[in-house]
């Protein structure tokens, strides 16, 4: 996609450039245009052989986003446990980097995991995307799942999602439910967009019920799935777009 066949001025006739992008054929894409159903920068195009520069202006098909034309990339990434979310440390065991080795591109990590925590971790070339995604003033939901020491009750649940009060501030939890309960473990789903260090675990074990296993299963739209432990994927055209529109980008 980033070979798109501009011209002088670095344009491509709108149609064109939804059908590169596997939105539909062209014939279609112009009866999309037609209906109202295209936009650019916030306005209906319907006028067949507009142009548009990919890499800048903002292009909504039916209401959902799509990224543009650069030479970033975005993976979600399966992080295993006793990996440090780091790129380098002479002090980690290993470190990310074992992961990406392969791939041209200077990628680095949007936001952290522990070193104990498994799961979905996004990575990329694009420090601004990297940056908004990660903060909380975004409020990108983040899912966890944790398996915690002893049997919780919905009076737990309850809790939770009035919120709790940590030693650095309250932590909001949008989202809670028991998966199992048993008198020695418990496991427990809950969403949040607080990015504070150890906060999923400060937070359980606030409650009584220290984490035991941890593994983040959900960004944003973007799911862990079936990606298995230390590989990767591309982020889908929904899930990238979805997220720029999140982090306001």
């Amino acid at each position: 996609m980033t070979d798109l066949p501009l011209d002088d001025e670095g344009l491509i006739r709108l149609q064109k450039f939804l059908a590169l992008s596997g939105v539909a054929s062209r014939r279609k894409c112009e009866e999309l245009m037609l209906d109202g159903e295209v936009e650019v920068n916030g306005e209906v195009v319907t006028r067949l052989g507009t142009k548009i520069d990919p890499a800048v202006d903002r292009i909504r098909v039916a209401g959902k986003r799509l990224p543009p034309v650069s030479g970033k990339v975005y993976f979600a990434f399966h992080k295993p446990r006793g990996v440090t979310s780091t790129m380098s440390d002479p002090h980690a065991a290993r470190t990310l980097e074992e992961f990406v080795r392969v791939r041209p591109e200077r990628l680095f990590n949007v936001g952290r995991l522990d070193t104990d925590t498994t799961g979905l971790l996004l990575l990329t070339n694009d420090g601004d995307f990297a940056q908004k995604v990660a903060h909380p003033s975004f409020e990108v939901e983040k899912t966890y799942v944790a398996q915690v020491e002893g049997q919780l009750f919905p009076r737990i649940i309850k809790q939770l999602r009035e919120g709790v009060v940590l030693e650095d501030g309250p932590v909001e939890v949008h989202r809670a439910r028991i998966i199992e309960a048993t008198p020695a473990k418990s496991i427990v789903e809950l969403t949040i967009h607080d990015g504070r260090k150890h906060v999923v675990r400060r937070l359980l074990a606030e409650t009584g019920h220290p984490v035991t296993q941890l593994s983040r299963i959900q960004v944003g739209p973007v799911k862990l799935g079936r990606l298995k432990s230390g590989e990767m994927r591309e982020l889908t055209q929904d899930e990238l777009g979805t997220l720029l529109d999140s982090a306001a980008l």
